[in-house]
């Protein structure tokens, strides 16, 4: 062993002395220096015996109580309309295609009607072609375009510094490209040289909840206030499978682009929620799981992801050994009563025709986050947990929305729940995620207040306000007419209402420039804005009588 290994030896030995026991021992000496001024019958013996009494209690605390992480905030990815993929532009490319035959253009549509999504769903631009070519410079755009887009919307939500980053974690299942994404987005945001960084691959839809996971274990060993950034997302055009086999054509018929963007933290000033548990159960030594979802090529040489028969009945399996684990951290005691209760009367009478007894995961969460693996695989979870359709409601409307964005579709689906507003403070969440190989769970807590119409949610997911921005510009160009005139009354009209809901966003996009970059569509309707500021006179102020905060 070199000389170099044992000084990396005694600098961790100085940090772990450093955060544990010189606070106890400096805690517990000035509170014992502050009694012996009081009282002078204490003898030096007695006093240093209780120095170390409570600086050994204080030391086994810490040991023993890990570090609380916290979600300050995230992102979800919103696509731009120019990336709109109708189910039936699918079907017409599949008709158009001179690799495809009539089998699978027909199994393309019965796929399609029973997917359970809408024509709302986007894709990357290439994937508009009638044959589809990703480049590596094509799928390095992608996956720049949602990773930077996240990343920029939240520094600017949470307004925190990039040299505060403390642990920067990816996770991309397909493409992994050198340098990988953890290296671009370092080169780009110019982080500390000292971060940690992480890239996770091949991992499949549960990575997101893995890599969470990742950085809330290395916050729990890193100085108190560290901030982790955890990015996710799928790049969908590396995926993309040219031959005629069912079973890999899946791919390219169900996912679609995405991502999300977290920002972890061990200081609970300005954090929304509190991270409970993580729970992984690996079934990757059965072989049915670990062929489940299976890259390989077909008799054709045709590169693709296979999804097994087997995935329903794996995940049904996988789902019950992860719920045995996980229900005696988050059950009360009644419900492991009831549940031993019933096993015991199952193996005692051999009532083997008696139904297992499902414990009401109710008492513990309150709101559920389920992958959008697809219809069949939320009924199955549903049945499974016995949820009501309101549980499994985020889950379905992601889907429909969004269709299956792999990995962040559990953020979306958190989203949805604080778009509706019903997250309230003190509120428990179950993020469930299913991968190739294994599972995982996050139970998350939501530590304070919420906004109740964050930037995070995407605009179909607001329902307060059906305002697209042709209606926000007619609406706008009224009032332009109106305070160039001076004429208060063809300004409310009967979109009055609707510039009330709209404006205030607007007016904090015109002030700022970097939420101004960030609106997208709302770019015509905040130059009418800039217009209406210019051209508005002494009668014109009138209009302004609400704040920009609301």
């Amino acid at each position: 062993m070199t000389l170099w290994s044992h000084l990396k030896r005694l600098r961790l030995l100085y940090y772990c002395a450093a955060n544990t026991f010189i606070p106890a021992i400096v805690t517990t000496t000035t509170l014992a220096a502050a009694v012996l001024m009081r009282s002078s019958a204490i003898s030096p013996v007695h006093l240093l015996l209780a120095v170390l009494i409570l600086t050994g209690m204080a030391t086994l605390y810490r040991a023993l109580h890990p570090r609380t992480v916290y979600l300050v905030d995230y992102v979800c990815f919103t696509p731009r309309p120019n990336s709109r993929y109708p189910k039936a532009t699918l079907l017409e490319h599949a008709r158009l295609s001179p690799w495809l035959d009539d089998s699978s253009v027909s199994f393309i549509d019965r796929v399609l009607h029973r997917s359970g999504m809408s024509d709302e769903t986007h894709v990357p631009p290439l994937f508009l072609n009638v044959e589809p070519s990703c480049r590596l410079d094509e799928a390095r755009a992608e996956a720049e375009l949602v990773v930077f887009s996240m990343i920029d919307e939240l520094l600017a939500k949470t307004r925190i510094d990039v040299l505060a980053i403390d642990i920067l974690v990816t996770n991309c299942t397909v493409f992994c490209p050198v340098p990988c994404i953890t290296d671009s987005i370092v080169n780009r945001y110019k982080l500390r040289r000292d971060t940690r960084v992480i890239n996770l691959s091949g991992m499949g839809c549960s990575a997101g909840v893995t890599a969470v996971g990742l950085a809330r274990n290395m916050l729990r060993v890193m100085p108190r206030g560290s901030n982790a950034l955890v990015v996710s997302t799928e790049t969908t055009g590396p995926c993309y499978y040219w031959g005629n086999n069912h079973s890999m054509k899946l791919v390219n018929i169900l996912f679609r682009m995405g991502g999300a963007a977290k920002l972890l933290s061990t200081s609970r000033s300005n954090a929304r929620f509190r991270f409970a548990h993580v729970v992984r159960t690996i079934t990757a030594a059965n072989n049915s799981a670990y062929r489940c979802v299976y890259q390989e090529e077909d008799e054709k040489g045709n590169l693709g992801t296979a999804l097994s028969k087997d995935l329903m009945a794996v995940a049904g399996d996988t789902l019950k050994m992860n719920i045995a684990a996980t229900a005696p951290r988050v059950l009360p005691i009644s419900e492991l009563l009831k549940f031993l209760h019933f096993s015991l009367v199952k193996k005692v009478l051999y009532w083997k025709r008696m139904a297992p007894y499902i414990p009401n995961f109710h008492f513990a969460f309150e709101h559920f986050c389920i992958h959008v693996g697809g219809p069949a695989v939320i009924d199955s979870i549903q049945h499974g947990l016995n949820l009501s359709n309101k549980d499994v409601e985020p889950s379905r409307m992601t889907l429909h929305r969004f269709g299956n964005q792999s990995t962040a579709s559990v953020w979306y689906q958190l989203a949805y729940i604080e778009a509706k507003g019903r997250m309230k403070e003190g509120n428990r969440v179950w993020m469930i995620g299913f991968g190739a190989g294994c599972s995982r769970h996050l139970p998350i807590s939501c530590s304070r207040g919420l906004s109740r119409w964050p930037r995070c949610v995407p605009t179909p997911f607001c329902s307060h306000s059906s305002a697209t921005a042709v209606d926000l510009e007619r609406a706008l160009l009224h009032m332009l007419i109106g305070a160039a005139t001076r004429d208060n009354r063809c300004c409310y009209t009967r979109r009055s209402a609707l510039l009330q809901a709209q404006l205030p966003r607007l007016l904090h996009a015109a002030m700022d420039p970097a939420a101004r970059s960030r609106q997208g569509c709302y770019t015509r309707p905040l130059l009418l804005l800039h217009a209406i500021v210019a051209a508005a006179t002494d009668g014109g102020r009138r209009f302004y009588k609400w704040s920009p905060g609301g």
